[in-house]
């Protein structure tokens, strides 16, 4: 009988060899929650209120949608025809903006960062930031700060967007380009670093009329209260 109960055992451990075991989720992968959602996509499925949102996933929104996100100390909103994929770098939640218009609000200036192509779009102080960025093409974006200053980082080049100011950004510009960008007025330079010529510069931008912007705070006033998730 024993003999029998040690053969017994033998083939159930093998058979537990072959079957495959389901983990439940990471919670370090757990970025953030969705607090609002139209016309909306997680991933191939419908995005709903509550449902928690992991690295890697991408968020989209239909003609007529809107999707916001919030992520520890930030928000993020994606306006209608919009698409990007979430993630986490060394020290702040991340998006990658593909199409369309993102809006972040922030606690912090490691609350969260937007990427666009080469460029990264952040806080630049500790104060209650909210940012706006809209894909017009593969290397030009429009970026407005809404409160507060953005700092945009090219390639170890970064700019300060001071609180009301938009500006249309063209990555990698052509000699034409950025011969014929000036720096508007208002605009700021990192002191990371000596000012860059024109002639090496990776990116220009021209000051942009503010009407040129989707407002999404008139939306979701809710972003305008970053300092409560």
């Amino acid at each position: 009988m024993g003999h029998l109960r040690q053969v017994l055992a033998a083939i159930v451990s093998v058979g537990l060899l072959g079957t495959p075991v389901f983990a439940a989720p990471d919670p370090s992968a757990q970025l953030g929650i969705v607090v609002y959602a139209d016309h909306a996509r997680l991933g191939t499925g419908s995005a709903s209120v509550g449902t928690t949102v992991f690295g890697g996933d991408k968020l989209s929104t239909d003609a007529s949608g809107s999707l916001q996100v919030r992520t520890g100390a930030a928000r993020l909103l994606l306006a209608s025809s919009s698409s990007a994929t979430v993630s986490r770098d060394e020290a702040s939640p991340m998006a990658v903006l593909t199409s369309g218009t993102a809006t972040f609000s922030t606690a912090n200036s490691k609350a969260f960062v937007l990427h666009y192509a080469s460029a990264s779009i952040r806080p630049n102080t500790d104060e209650p930031t909210v940012g706006q960025v809209s894909a017009l093409n593969a290397r030009e974006f429009m970026v407005k700060s809404n409160r507060g200053t953005l700092l945009v980082t090219v390639e170890g080049e970064s700019r300060v967007v001071a609180e009301g100011a938009a500006y249309r950004v063209i990555l990698d510009p052509t000699p034409e380009e950025a011969a014929g960008a000036t720096p508007p007025a208002g605009a700021g330079a990192s002191s990371s670093g000596p000012p860059v010529s024109a002639g090496t510069s990776k990116f220009v931008w021209y000051a942009a009329a503010l009407v040129a912007l989707v407002t999404a705070l008139a939306v979701h006033a809710a972003l305008e209260s970053p300092d409560r998730p």
